[in-house]
């Protein structure tokens, strides 16, 4: 389905023209005649967008969009005042009620599209946001308040003393502002460290065009927004700016509220951009990592280890599995408590981690057992490498809220036979581990049998 967007305006033609342009883009359109209705639609339907004209009779634009944005349903949704006014106040007063955009009549067909595309893109991304947060909308908004708080930071690609001035005085105080003049230093500057390019096209003394494909063709920025200053006449270059990746663009003479509300658009899809990254590699790292000791879990070791499987039937490399348990540790969480055990066992998994080889896989398999998997190792290597561990930890007390502990250690060690699949090994390395506990603990056994100590 196609966005949605609402236009909102009590003269029937203005409407019909708004409703047949943003249809000839294939967008779901639907139409209010007064501030009312478009407060009943916004709450019934689901909605992408919103063009409000300003001055409407009875309740205003201003006025239906500051319900629109202090409604815990709606407050997420995008809007645009439409308006023939060009006093300063009154664009303040569409920024204090919660207005992200402005469209001057007449309206402009290329400003118009840009502002929605800009937008919806906008809350395309507000929208995942939301939906990782795992909170109702009412209850995410804080999260999302506190984001759009951040100050960001922009490099000004402009190579003229008083253009650069102006901006920089326009929206120094709110974002940290560096401007650069040289276009090749700009590309370098900007492959990180920065949160929006804004790059005049107006320069003759470089080619701002070619700096946008420069910096679109590098991974390193090539999700960088950029946003692009030019003149009236400048529109057919903006379209091919468009065509090479530029977010979204601004033309001279700059109003101080149309360049905030356009800066702050790409900085609020920028900073949700990142957290959606920093919540998915968040997550990703509670799935396969072990919340209490840091290593991997089961899941992360069961993935991990494929490879070596393919490498031992493909390359005949092998490998061997070792089961490594904390001996009697059930009494440790029955005589200490399980704050004590679960020290013990953060120490334990510490040590294990460092004394092993860079590619061992070490992962914590469940309660006080471990494994890890040792590539390019036969059984007897495997056997030499777990009883030093096993040594290392029953040889150096643990230290846990000032008691000295004598904490020892078992394991099972089996090499990984051709055509085996990981539960016929475990379950051999762990034959092998039950061997050891029967035979008096504090040893390492093979799969064959072999004792180890």
């Amino acid at each position: 389905m196609s966005a949605r967007i609402l236009v909102v305006d009590d003269l029937a033609p203005n409407r019909h023209l708004l409703e047949v342009k943003l249809a000839a883009e294939y967008y779901d359109v639907l139409t209010a005649s007064s501030g009312r209705e478009a407060l009943e639609i916004a709450a019934e339907e689901k909605l992408d967008l919103v063009l409000m004209d300003a001055m409407m009779p009875g309740m205003n634009g201003f006025e239906t969009c500051e319900r629109i944005k202090s409604n815990p349903e709606t407050w997420h949704i995008p809007v645009v005042m439409v308006t023939a006014l060009e006093e300063t106040k009154d664009r303040i007063r569409g920024l204090e009620a919660g207005a992200d955009d402005f469209i001057t009549k007449p309206i402009d067909d290329f400003n118009l599209m840009a502002r929605v595309r800009s937008l919806l893109r906008l809350k395309m991304v507000t929208d995942q946001l939301l939906s990782h947060t795992g909170h109702s909308l009412a209850n995410s908004r804080p999260l999302i308040e506190e984001i759009d708080r951040r100050r960001g930071e922009i490099l000004l690609v402009e190579d003229h003393e008083r253009r650069a001035e102006k901006i920089l005085k326009q929206i120094g105080t709110a974002h940290g502002v560096t401007v650069e003049s040289d276009p090749k230093a700009a590309v370098e500057r900007l492959q990180g460290g920065f949160d929006l390019a804004i790059i005049s096209m107006v320069s003759s003394e470089f080619d701002a065009l070619r700096l946008c494909a420069s910096l679109r063709g590098s991974h390193k920025s090539r999700e960088l927004p950029i946003l692009v200053v030019g003149d009236p006449e400048d529109e057919e270059r903006f379209v091919r700016a468009y065509d090479l990746g530029v977010n979204d663009t601004i033309i001279r003479p700059i109003e101080t509220q149309e360049l905030m509300a356009r800066v702050n658009t790409q900085l609020r899809r920028k900073f949700y951009a990142d957290s959606l990254r920093e919540n998915f590699n968040e997550n990703l790292e509670m799935v396969v990592t072990d919340p209490l000791t840091g290593l991997g879990n089961r899941r992360y070791f069961d993935n991990t280890v494929q490879p070596l499987f393919d490498s031992l039937n493909s390359k005949k490399e092998p490998f061997s599995i070792m089961v490594f348990d904390i001996d009697h540790f059930k009494r440790v969480n029955d005589i200490l408590g399980h704050d004590m055990g679960d020290q013990i066992l953060k120490e334990i998994a510490a040590r294990l981690a460092s004394n092993m080889r860079a590619i061992d896989i070490v992962a914590r398999y469940g309660g006080e057992e471990f494994m890890v998997a040792m590539p390019n190792t036969t059984e007897a290597k495997a056997m030499k490498a777990g009883d030093r561990i096993r040594s290392l930890i029953g040889g150096t007390p643990v230290y846990v809220d000032g008691q000295a502990l004598s904490i020892t250690t078992s394991a099972g060690i089996a090499q990984v036979r051709p055509g085996e699949k990981l539960r016929d090994v475990f379950k051999r390395a762990d034959d092998a581990l039950y061997k050891a506990k029967l035979g008096g603990r504090n040893m390492v056994m093979s799969a064959d049998t072999k004792k180890a100590a």
